[in-house]
């Protein structure tokens, strides 16, 4: 890409910024893609990540209250 390409690609997207409305530029960095795990294999990954964070949870919350008990 050359200099002069550069300076108009440049300019391009100053003026596309200057020219959109604040809450247009909002509402597209809002809009988020679909991750890709849950557009290839849907709500499955999702569930289970859900699930393995919970045991995880619950088995550090068990192992602390193992701890305080030890100590009495």
């Amino acid at each position: 890409m050359s200099f002069r390409d550069w300076i108009t690609y440049m300019m391009k997207q100053m003026l596309w910024f200057m020219e959109t409305p604040r809450t247009e530029r909002k509402a597209q960095r809002l809009e988020r893609k679909e991750p890709w795990l849950e557009k290839w294999f849907g709500i499955v990954p999702i569930g289970t990540k859900l699930f393995v964070e919970k045991q995880l949870e619950r088995r550090h919350r068990s192992q602390k209250s193992t701890e305080g008990s030890e100590t009495s």
